[in-house]
């Protein structure tokens, strides 16, 4: 049973347990603890988005890491994939990343990446876990000139909008766009904008004023309608929305259509297809994604592999059988051939050199995929529930299955991150799908108390 950690770090909101100050310390010392052997020179990078408590987090987590004779390098609000990359970029031996991503800036998170800037695995999270409530670490606490210290890393900015720039096509510029950008007032808000604008492009913001309160409020990539109607106001190119950690991407057309995380993943992998650059000829993507997008890549003459739900399992699907390419729908979209985690800024830049290449739009490019029908609401619960044994819950799944038949699907699970239960349908016919899901959700609901 996992205490801390669930399917990205750890979560809640910012002061109540677990994102408390003293489990923030605690995780800093363990993880310290976990990277230490006989050898001098450790460090552990420390990031952020823009939340108000990623100040209270990030000074618990240095006096942790610290206190356990390893140095803290702290660069500030950074994407999370900018987090990722300086820590293998300098060597460092782990990275932290303070941030809740797409939730309220109430909420607070931390997430840990190994020294090769790819996220910790379970077993890791349960060793840290292990060593925080069994005390393992009470009396191993050096002294004197054994203890660790902080810098600042005031470069680290410059240091990712640079890689950023060198994962573009050196004979490509962005000259001829114009581009609508929403930050969600998070941590791309001090990097987003100057890759843009130092590629060429004319670039329109959106979500770059943070003040610790507003990250993700009604704005980027959780609400793409602001780029929307700022898109078809300005008459711009494209919208990019980000999200408050800058892992995520969704994209709005010229015509202020939206254009999920399926559409972008098949618009990528047809390009690298016909590059031969998709290994394998095969996807990654999670049991959330359409199946117009499994029906896309068949028709490429590629494959489609699922995953459970969270960046963090495509990543581990594509290195297990060295695939390249992944993502989800909401947005986190892998290249593995340059990063090792989702990023949203610079899959924004893969497709736009797509678009250059073949001198289309992206309302054009996204005609290669045709979304199924799909309906996904979410049920707010008071508790952890089974699913498993809900009473009638099983045999009505079991019954809409056999209506929908080979043309549609049923999902439904709990959230990673919040207290919900997600319930997911596709089929042909919108109305029948949208009839089932409230039903399914009613029966959650009543299972509830509610």
């Amino acid at each position: 049973m996992r205490r801390l950690f669930g399917t990205d770090g750890v979560r809640g909101v910012a002061n109540i347990y677990p994102m408390t100050s003293e489990i923030a310390m605690q995780i800093g010392r363990a993880a310290a603890f976990l990277v230490k052997d006989n050898k001098h020179g450790h460090r552990i990078v420390i990031g952020k988005d823009t939340r108000i408590s990623g100040y209270m987090i990030e000074n618990a987590l240095a006096s942790g890491i610290c206190s356990m004779g390893v140095d803290v390098l702290l660069v500030g609000p950074l994407p999370t994939p900018g987090i990722a990359f300086i820590t293998s970029s300098m060597r460092a031996d782990a990275g932290v990343v303070i941030s809740a991503s797409h939730n309220p800036f109430q909420d607070n998170g931390i997430k840990i990446f190994s020294r090769d800037g790819f996220k910790l695995p379970d077993e890791m999270e349960a060793d840290i876990e292990d060593l925080i409530f069994s005390q393992k670490m009470a009396a191993l606490r050096p002294v004197a000139d054994e203890i660790g210290k902080a810098t600042r890393i005031e470069d680290a900015k410059g240091r990712y909008i640079v890689f950023l720039k060198n994962t573009f096509p050196q004979k490509y510029t962005l000259d001829d766009f114009h581009i609508v950008l929403d930050c969600a007032h998070g941590a791309t808000y001090g990097v987003a904008p100057h890759v843009f604008e130092e590629l060429g492009a004319k670039v329109t913001t959106i979500g770059v004023n943070p003040d610790g309160k507003n990250i993700n409020h009604q704005c980027g990539a959780l609400h793409p309608e602001l780029i929307a109607s700022k898109v078809k106001e300005v008459g711009a190119d494209i919208g990019i929305a980000l999200d408050g950690d800058g892992d995520r991407l969704i994209v709005v057309d010229e015509k202020g259509a939206i254009v999920d995380g399926d559409h972008i993943m098949a618009i990528c992998a047809a390009d690298l297809m016909a590059r031969k650059k998709l290994r394998k000829k095969t996807l990654v993507a999670t049991v959330m994604s359409n199946l117009g997008l499994e029906a896309a890549m068949s028709r490429m003459g590629g494959h489609l592999v699922r995953t459970k739900v969270g960046d963090r399992y495509v990543v581990e699907e594509m290195r297990a059988n060295k695939y390249n390419f992944g993502g989800e729908q909401s947005g986190h979209l892998i290249f593995l051939d340059h990063s090792t985690t989702g990023d949203g800024i610079l899959a924004a830049l893969q497709l736009l050199s797509i678009m250059i290449k073949h001198n289309q739009p992206v309302s054009k490019l996204a005609e290669i995929m045709e979304s199924f029908p799909q309906v996904l609401k979410n049920v707010r619960t008071s508790k952890r529930l089974d699913m498993e044994t809900l009473p009638d819950f099983k045999k009505t799944c079991q019954q809409m299955e056999e209506k929908l038949g080979g043309d549609g699907r049923i999902l439904v699970r709990l959230s990673g991150t919040e207290p919900l239960v997600r319930v997911m349908l596709e089929g042909k016919d919108y109305g029948q799908i949208d009839q089932m899901a409230d039903e399914l959700c009613a029966l959650i609901r009543k299972a509830d108390g509610q």
